[in-house]
């Protein structure tokens, strides 16, 4: 019986490992359809359709590392926004109700749409695990960038910009030096755990 039972965890652990396979730059970004804290569908197609590239961030209300990039998130959006790039935020975390991604999006003044990803379903397709972390995804829906926003919690101690260094690039119309960083911040709390 101890046996089986270690049998059954490990297959369970391994079929968890293999629904959050990290997505590599060059992969196809998995499409989604969700709605906005004000219940406004919105799909990556849609968004790629009417610009060049759109940046996926998945973000928290609780968490303070995700908290401490809001203003951040916001200034992106409104400096690469009116340059052809979407924003979306999406929140995935499994105590988030729409409520308070709701009254968050307007407490911080985000203009770019929260979605909320129930049971983690495009979390799981991309392979998130915390919050800040970021894609950002081309017109043929291919991954040219995922990881950090920045090097530091703190603003004023920023040494690297890696999400403005990729969208530099490719508005430039060149490669992403830097294609893939580590994202540092709060697990993104998921369905069952």
């Amino acid at each position: 019986m101890k046996y089986l039972l270690t049998l059954v965890l490990a297959f369970s652990l391994a079929a968890f490992a293999g629904e959050l396979k990290e997505l590599k730059t060059g992969d196809n970004a998995p499409q989604f359809d969700l709605k906005n804290y004000d219940g406004k569908a919105v799909s990556l197609s849609a968004m790629l359709k009417q610009n060049k590239y759109a940046v996926i961030m998945f973000i928290s209300t609780q968490c303070p590392v995700s908290n401490a990039y809001n203003g951040r998130m916001e200034k992106l959006f409104e400096s690469y926004g009116k340059k052809g790039i979407a924003f979306a935020g999406i929140n995935a975390n499994k105590e988030e109700l729409v409520a308070d991604i709701a009254a968050h999006a307007k407490d911080k003044g985000f203009t770019f749409p929260v979605l909320k990803d129930e049971k983690n379903v495009i979390a799981d397709a991309y392979g998130a695990q915390s919050t800040p972390e970021v894609y950002v995804v081309n017109q043929k829906g291919k991954l040219l960038y995922h990881g950090r926003i920045d090097d530091s919690k703190k603003e004023e101690k920023v040494q690297s910009s890696d999400l403005a260094n990729a969208l530099d690039a490719l508005l430039a119309g060149k490669n992403v030096t830097v294609a893939q960083t580590k994202a540092i911040g709060c697990s993104i709390k998921r369905i069952g755990e």
